[in-house]
């Protein structure tokens, strides 16, 4: 019933801010047009439709905020006045009351709030879907004096996501009963892979481990800052990191004053990306304009500042090198190697024919290459490519639905940056050294050095387990013996049977034949 009932209000929100005149004006035919204006009658809808959509969004909660920020990033399909608005969802969703997240940090850490920090700033920076941030001042454990940014859960989160995800999940089961694509779409692991994402971010303690690891991982990279975190006060609804100073990477013409390159700047943000996906299979899965800045400290001038690690996407080693092999195929134009590479992981069944397969990739790819960003959209080939993955029945795969939100998020920020781009130019030669790392001697000494441990253990058995090898194939050959010479026994035992037997019955016709052939008088 509950389900039932956030349905209802949905379409309530959507029907209050006019979400539904903005669908049927967007058709563009003069019956729709008109029939959009009487469906407005008697509802205020004066304000920008922009507004009305944020709005809407923020009116229905998280999940929807974060729809809201991944279309804000991708200007290339939404009219400036909706993509300005929805942009405003990166940072400035409306805050909830100081005092909510004092009593929070209180109740966290058991302790009046003015023994932990020696300043708190009651007004916070930035509030986003999930918490909000305040900046302050503390003494760590060794003495020193640190600036730091609190993050604050927002109250009353769990309900309000488990409501949405259930809902979700109901229309997922519906899809997949009703849809022919249901079953190769697999909705309701890509909601269940959501649901495990969006749960993630509700434990603040998770994204502060998410944050160090990503630290540890970029820190010889020196084209990523990541704060750090301060364990001692850090809690499942709250976390104390590093203050971080910097310029949010969508005030373009600020970073140009200021003297940043903003196109190698785009080059780094296609470095960063691809680095933590192959190289690493530990990527910042939430990359909207709201969570990166660059920095502007002389010491580290123009480099990416990631900031908010409730989202981490990974790979397994088999996802990281099926996807680089496709990649590094699709930048050669090698598309056969697709085609197989598809069906060798099962993606498609595998009596589809390889030429087929081809000719369809070719004709979706091949109009984009060495064209720059600007004029190419990956939505528009990621959309024609699920219309070939449709014909051929290719099996989408839930684990890597972040990894192409991760991407499109990467692209909207290069258009940005540097609508000149070329972001193939730019990945292939990382993709091409990554592979040659993969089947190299580098990678042979890597493995030995992982594994010296294991074979340093294993070592002195060594002996013991060759002579207990050997001792068993030995005792195994001899008792395969055995049995081939008891085998061979009653092989011979038959074979004098059926010679007795058949002497005896050719002597026994004989004395027939004798007798019959004596007069009996």
């Amino acid at each position: 019933m509950t389900r039932y009932l956030r349905g209802i209000f949905i379409v309530w929100v959507a029907w209050r801010y006019g979400l539904d005149e903005l669908l049927l004006q967007s058709f563009k035919r003069p019956g729709l047009t008109a029939f959009a204006r009487v469906m407005a009658f008697g509802r205020n809808l004066r304000a920008p439709r922009g507004q009305r959509l944020r709005e809407a969004l923020e009116h229905l909660g998280p999940i929807f905020v974060k729809f809201g920020q991944v279309l804000s990033t991708r200007r290339d399909l939404l009219p400036p006045d909706v993509a300005d608005e929805l942009a405003l969802l990166q940072d400035r969703v409306p805050p909830f009351d100081s005092s909510i997240a004092i009593a929070t940090i209180e109740r966290a850490f058991r302790k009046p709030i003015d023994t932990i920090f020696t300043s708190f700033e009651r007004e916070p920076v930035a509030s986003a879907s999930i918490a909000q941030v305040h900046f302050a001042t503390l003494i760590t454990r060794d003495g020193q004096t640190r600036q730091a940014a609190v993050k604050v859960l927002r109250p009353g989160m769990l309900p309000v996501i488990d409501k949405d995800i259930a809902l979700m999940r109901m229309m997922a089961g519906w899809i997949e009963r009703i849809s022919d694509d249901g079953k190769r779409l697999k909705p309701r692991e890509v909601v269940a892979e959501f649901d495990k994402y969006l749960h993630d971010e509700l434990d603040l303690m998770r994204e502060a481990a998410n944050a160090a690891q990503l630290r540890r991982n970029m820190a010889g990279l020196d084209l990523v800052l990541i704060p750090e975190m301060y364990w001692d006060y850090c809690h499942p609804e709250v976390m104390v990191m590093e203050r971080m100073y910097g310029l949010p990477i969508n005030q373009i013409d600020k970073l140009r004053e200021a003297g940043v390159d903003h196109r190698q700047l785009a080059r780094d943000g296609v470095t960063i990306f691809f680095t933590q996906v192959f190289r690493d299979g530990f990527f910042h899965a939430d990359m909207h304009p709201g969570n990166i800045q660059v920095s502007l400290a002389p010491a580290t001038f123009g480099r990416y500042i990631s900031l908010d690690f409730g989202i981490i996407g990974t790979l397994t080693e088999h996802d990281k090198e099926y996807l680089a092999q496709n990649f590094t195929a699709f930048f050669r134009r090698d598309y056969k190697r697709v085609a197989e590479l598809h069906i060798e992981s099962g993606w498609v069944p595998g009596d589809t024919r390889v030429d087929e397969l081809e000719s369809a990739i070719r004709s979706v790819c091949e109009p984009y290459f060495d064209r720059p960003l600007k004029e190419i959209s990956l939505g528009l080939v990621l959309m024609r490519l699920f219309q070939t993955s449709r014909r051929f029945n290719v099996e989408i795969q839930p684990q890597l639905v972040l990894l192409q939100k991760t991407l499109l998020n990467i692209e909207g920020l290069g258009r940005d940056l540097d609508p000149e781009l070329d972001l193939w130019a730019t990945a292939k030669p990382f993709l091409e050294k990554w592979m040659i790392e993969q089947v190299g001697p580098q990678k042979l000494l890597q493995e030995l050095r992982d594994q010296a441990p294991r074979y340093a253990k294993l070592l002195p058995e060594l002996p013991r387990l060759v002579h207990q090898f050997l001792r068993q194939r030995q005792d195994g050959e001899r008792n395969e013996l055995i049995e081939l010479l008891a085998e061979q026994k009653r092989t011979n035992r038959l074979l004098q049977t059926l010679v007795a037997g058949g002497v005896g019955f050719a002597l026994g016709l004989l004395v027939m034949q004798f007798f019959l052939r004596i007069p009996m008088f």
